[in-house]
């Protein structure tokens, strides 16, 4: 790779429906305490059916549905209060025609009932003596014991990051370990001469503290993956390709922050064409569109560009996916977005992604422009907004969908 020109850039559609690595993260067996938002390897069946019993919706009383029909204020149906179900124990008492039997949410239904009236429509009016005033129909109130998940059904599919509420579903079925994809391990690598630890206490005149690296690693473990910072290589030839072969036995994906100087750009492509197969080097987006990425005998690699708003933009755009996938994801969770009205125009290049920092007030986003070297335009956004490819610009009044930081 030798010149002072990108490849042809390549649409941030086209790499991610294009660049795919073959690697995976392996497979570890966890315990439902360490399993919220890892990816499950394969469906996960249900031993038994859920709940596994026919159970009360309501607190009320058990009946035959065919002893309340027709029930109402002026003519009540009465019936024969036999006894009173417990909360985990079985039935004690069988329902015979004209009877009931108190009954709490979530009891078990005993013999002989099919449906549970709500005690709103109940009153006793004399001891033993329940009066019903509104009829219930068969199966009311009630859920049937395989309502939740039948026996052999999918408690979790493969390929989902786990939710809360999938955990709750898994210690519902007994099901206490789950065989996931082991978290992707990231390293993140800074270059350049100019760049120096963020513990330097005074900078020299050219010097920046690395802050790109921070950030990278905070979108790492927003992603569910592990960052690894490997510290800061020198522009010196071959430096950056032996900092490669050092890091990419250990990695799942490796992320290389690179130096803006087209020199810089080209030692950062020559160090990966000597460890791996460039795939493009340029996307269509803005900012960052000196992008590379390589695949390293099946490890990924991403290299970014030097400025940090562009590394972080693009990250987001294409580094969050990859992770994702990784991780044994082909589709990311959703992030959190709303809709809003553009207060002002927003012109754009056709054939580009542009991806916009915005502020949302009162409804409004604001659009908040500043150089790609400034990370406090990502410090003051709320989210972003992107243009899409073919469009030349959003009018203003526009209603967009604005991507939410979390």
């Amino acid at each position: 790779m030798s010149g002072r020109e990108f490849f042809t850039a390549r649409t941030v559609a086209d790499a991610l429906a294009g660049f795919r690595p073959g690697h995976r993260t392996a497979v570890a067996d966890v315990t439902l305490a360490d399993a919220l938002h890892r990816v499950p390897a394969t469906d996960i069946t249900a031993p038994g059916p859920l709940p596994g019993f026919v159970k009360s919706t309501v607190d009320g009383y058990a009946v035959r549905a065919a002893d309340t029909f027709g029930a109402s204020d002026g003519l009540p149906s009465y019936l024969d209060l036999l006894g009173a179900v417990l909360m985990g124990a079985a039935p004690d008492v069988t329902v015979r025609p004209g009877g009931c039997v108190a009954m709490p949410t979530g009891g078990v239904l005993p013999d002989g009932a099919d449906a549970v009236v709500m005690v709103e429509y109940t009153a006793e009016t004399m001891p033993g003596t329940i009066e019903v005033t509104r009829p219930v129909a068969p199966g009311g109130g009630l859920v049937r014991a395989d309502e939740d998940v039948a026996a052999g059904a999918p408690l979790v599919s493969g390929g989902r990051p786990l939710r809360a509420p999938d955990l709750g579903l898994l210690a519902a079925a007994g099901v206490t370990r789950v065989a996931v994809h082991a978290r992707p391990r990231v390293a993140i690598i800074s270059t350049g001469d100019e760049v120096v630890p963020p513990s330097t206490t005074t900078l020299s005149a050219g010097q920046v503290r690395d802050a790109t690296a921070s950030a990278l690693a905070g979108l790492v473990t927003d992603a569910g993956g592990e960052p690894a910072v490997a510290g800061i290589v020198s522009d010196e030839p071959g430096a950056l390709k032996t900092r490669l072969t050092e890091v990419l036995p250990d990695a799942d994906l490796v992320v290389v922050s690179a130096g803006s100087s087209v020199g810089a750009r080209d030692e950062t492509a020559g160090a990966v064409a000597a460890v791996g197969d460039v795939w493009c080097h340029g996307l269509a987006i803005k900012p960052g569109k000196p992008t590379l990425l390589a695949d390293c005998a099946g490890t990924p690699l991403i290299g970014l560009p030097g400025n940090p708003l562009s590394a972080l933009v693009v990250f987001g755009q294409v580094g969050v996916p990859l992770l994702w996938r990784l991780a044994g994801c082909e589709t990311p969770p959703p992030a959190p977005s709303t809709r809003a009205r553009l207060s002002r125009d927003l012109p754009s290049a056709a054939g580009r992604l542009d991806v916009v920092q915005v502020r949302v007030r009162d409804g409004a986003a604001e659009p908040l422009f500043g150089p790609s070297a400034l990370l406090s335009v990502l410090t003051r956004a709320d989210g972003y907004l992107v243009v899409p490819e073919p469009s030349t610009g959003l009018d203003a009044g526009a209603e967009v969908e604005v991507i939410l930081y979390r």
